[in-house]
């Protein structure tokens, strides 16, 4: 079988702490030859310049692909292109092209007076620079915002439409959510990949929050393995083990591209990559 390929997101440090943190994850994770690191934004923008800052670093020290997250909010619209102008400069010409979430303390997205109305326009603007490589956001158990599947899946397929070259989904925790989301992209017309994104759990109670929050479906049976492991102080080996049989069943059908949602934490993330068969290909000295 033929060995997936991987892709690793992380998010910018805001503290000295943090910032060891994140290069410790890339050193980590480098040697697994990922496709690409991408690099989180902080809502509203809050990370705007610590994004840029971490992923033109990242690019250098790693000499490895890294996807720049943009969103549409809290900015007009030459402050969103400035902040890709930016990008595009420091060598980072893949984008990872979202809405974004409602700004602290607000319960809906509202967009900027001056600034891009949803996540299509922003593709659009990017698309026509005609420089990037654009990756959208998908989402298997349906947006929260989204009337229907069929609508959640027709927007993903106007994303495409509007420039989108690839589509990594929110997280899930069967793979069945994915595989059903796949046929149904498409049975609707949409032949760009779908990665799927992978949460190796790292802490349940948080994990579990956030899923409520975008809407992703959680197994009754979750609740009680995770319940007992803490017992028995073996949450690590269950995440590991949950994760790795969810990678092998997807595998297993045809999905050949990962993407992993690290949270800045590589042990558990490469672990699953290692149970895969996904080993280091070289050791890059150069990411410190």
């Amino acid at each position: 079988m033929t060995l997936p390929a991987v892709s690793f997101e992380v998010f910018p440090p805001k503290t000295v702490d943090a910032s060891f943190r994140l290069w410790e994850t890339a050193h980590a994770l480098a040697p697994l030859a990922p496709r690409f690191f991408s690099v989180t934004y902080g809502a509203g923008g809050t990370t705007r310049d610590l994004t840029h800052d971490a992923a033109h670093v990242l690019h250098q020290t790693s000499k490895l692909p890294v996807s720049a997250h943009l969103t549409c909010v809290g900015a007009s619209v030459a402050e969103t292109m400035e902040v890709a102008e930016k990008f595009h400069a420091a060598g980072v010409t893949d984008i990872v092209a979202l809405r974004g979430d409602p700004q602290a303390g607000e319960q809906r997205f509202t967009p900027h007076p001056e600034g891009f109305a949803n996540s299509l326009e922003l593709i659009e603007a990017l698309a026509l620079q005609d420089k990037f490589t654009i990756r959208v956001g998908a989402y298997p158990d349906c947006h929260p915002d989204a009337a229907s599947q069929h609508a959640n899946i027709q927007y993903l397929k106007r994303k495409f439409d509007a420039g989108a070259d690839e589509a990594i989904t929110q997280f899930f925790f069967e793979p069945e959510s994915f595989l059903r989301f796949r046929d149904q992209c498409a049975a609707a017309g949409i032949t760009k990949p779908i990665v799927p994104g992978i949460l190796p759990i790292s802490n349940w109670a948080s994990a579990r929050k956030f899923a409520v929050r975008c809407g992703t479906k959680i197994p009754a049976w979750m609740d009680e393995a995770y319940r007992a492991a803490e017992r028995d102080n073996r949450t690590e080996l269950l995440s590991t083990s949950l994760c790795t049989e969810l990678c092998s069943e997807l595998t297993s059908e045809g999905v050949d591209a990962l993407h992993f949602y690290t949270l800045n934490r590589p042990d558990l993330t490469r672990d699953v990559c290692r149970a895969l068969g996904v080993t280091s290909q070289s050791v890059l000295s150069n990411v410190a």
